[in-house]
């Protein structure tokens, strides 16, 4: 069984995904599929390290959750309190109030931690 060790190096990473391939057929139960899953928890561990991912604008996320659920801007203006303050917060001349972001979150499901994000204000 090959030996398994922490991911410090992109040619680290490289070799685990490369003998995550050779066992990824391991039944469950079997000590390959052991080696398998603990290789899965170094290369996430280390992908988000190596390439984190920043939180979405929460502008560019309520907007993919109306295109995704066919919600028009009025929808937005309606939740929020007027047609004005989503045309603000769309344009991002404005972001949100704790308020909204609560009922956004409460209505929409769209987590408060993306909400609450800056928006990059223009103008």
């Amino acid at each position: 069984m090959p030996n398994i060790k922490p991911i410090h190096t992109d040619a680290d990473y490289e070799n685990a995904l490369e003998l995550m391939g050779e066992l990824w057929d391991a039944e469950e139960g079997t000590e390959a599929h052991d080696q398998l899953e603990l290789l899965g928890i170094l290369v996430d561990k280390y992908e988000e390290q190596r390439f984190p991912i920043a939180a979405p604008d929460p502008v560019a996320a309520v907007l993919f959750y109306m295109e995704q659920n066919g919600i028009e801007r009025a929808e937005l203006g309606r939740v929020l309190g007027s047609r004005s303050r989503a045309s603000e917060f769309i344009n991002r001349k404005a972001g949100l109030s704790l308020r909204q972001i609560r009922i956004l979150h409460a209505n929409w499901n769209i987590p408060a931690d993306i909400l609450i994000q800056p928006v990059e204000q223009t103008g």
